[in-house]
């Protein structure tokens, strides 16, 4: 989300004025995982972190939100130490997965729970429910209860719940998981609207890349418990680091050494490249910049040619995804109408080519 009202010291992601925003070091260890992420955000800003089951993200949330004790570093929020503030005293609103709604209460009464908490009358507090749901386009599920509302509705009850008590930190764990696909766009659409609008920080957990693109201003991705990549959706788009971040957003993704515009990959296969450039670097180039042939082409114009052999086939939207082995393991897309043309199967050996002004080289 990169609204235009968001200033320069937002997107850099670094804490406002006398220390306004998130600041914070966790680590947490648990067995033998240890988490270890530095995390900063200025008010207004939405950070994703995102990473592969078991990367940490979950717990770091979960520390932030004070329910996991840090075995080192800090965690301030506005200025205030939090290390060692209850959880429930921490100026924290948040959603989880489940939403976790209370199966009792209405609607309303499950947002009025946190107004009541922090010492408002039943009054105050249900007049601040009712003014939370009418925001979320709910004024008329106020007397429902949570096994009466469909997924997207309990979603948005849990985001009021969180947001009724003014949080200065808003945490959502996967807050669209729980959601079938056609709900899930509904609803992200409506999240990003009500984020966009959040005056505090806001740390989003989740696996979906999309979620991350369209609800972030800037992505943190983490891997065994350690911060591999972090920057604006667009950046960590267009230079991923690591495998996971190219399988992410939809690339293929190499190592190697450059000299000129040739970069040797680690394994030996030659990229040709419109970038000239000296030294270690990442290549990357989507699927869809590939071209197959089951006979090796005479006369392409393109710079690369590689003979692979077809690992895999798989449905991938309205396309079909090869996966290929061989001179240089890679991933293709091409239609249904090319691949029964091309009789693919597995095991057959293809010849994959890719045009130099379809990679793209950066430094590592």
């Amino acid at each position: 989300m990169t609204d235009t009202h968001k200033s320069a010291r937002q997107a850099a992601g670094s804490p406002g004025p006398a220390g306004e925003g998130l600041d914070a070091r966790l680590v947490v260890e648990r067995g033998a995982f240890r988490l270890d992420v530095a995390l900063t955000a200025a008010p207004g800003d939405v950070v994703a972190l995102l990473g592969p089951n078991g990367a940490g993200k979950t717990t770091a949330l979960r520390a932030l939100a004070g329910l996991l004790p840090l075995a080192d570093g800090h965690l301030r929020l506005d200025g205030a130490e939090l290390d060692r503030t209850p959880p429930e005293s921490r100026p924290v609103g948040v959603v989880f997965q489940d939403y976790l709604l209370f199966p009792h209460l209405t609607a309303l009464d499950n947002v009025a729970f946190g107004p009541r908490c922090h010492g408002a009358s039943k009054a105050e507090a249900r007049a601040q429910a009712a003014g939370w749901l009418d925001r979320m386009g709910l004024a008329g599920h106020a007397s429902v209860k949570p096994r009466r509302l469909s997924g997207g509705q309990a979603q948005r009850v849990a985001l009021a719940r969180a947001l009724a008590t003014h949080p200065r930190l808003l945490l959502l764990d996967e807050p669209l998981a729980a959601l079938d696909a056609r709900t899930r766009l509904d609803v992200r659409a409506q999240l990003r609207r009500h984020l966009a609008d959040f005056e505090a920080v806001a740390v989003l957990v989740t696996h979906d890349p999309l979620d991350a693109m369209v609800l972030a201003d800037r992505l943190v991705v983490v891997e065994d418990g350690r911060i591999v990549q972090e920057g604006a959706p667009s950046d960590i788009a267009r230079h991923p680091r690591t495998d996971y971040i190219a399988h992410l957003v939809g690339l293929n993704l190499y190592r190697g050494q450059a000299l000129g515009h040739t970069v040797h990959v680690d394994g030996g296969a030659g990229i040709t490249t419109v970038e000239d450039l000296t030294g270690p670097v990442f290549v990357a180039f989507p699927p869809s910049a590939v071209t197959l042939h089951r006979d090796r082409p005479t006369g392409s114009s393109a710079r690369n040619l590689w003979r692979c052999e077809v690992a895999g086939l798989e449905t991938h939207g309205d396309r079909i995804r090869a996966d290929l082995t061989g001179e240089l393991p890679l991933a293709a897309d091409l239609t249904t109408v090319a691949a029964a043309e091309l009789g693919l199967h597995p095991g057959a050996t293809v010849w994959a080519t890719v045009k130099a002004a379809q990679t793209h080289a950066y430094p590592a």
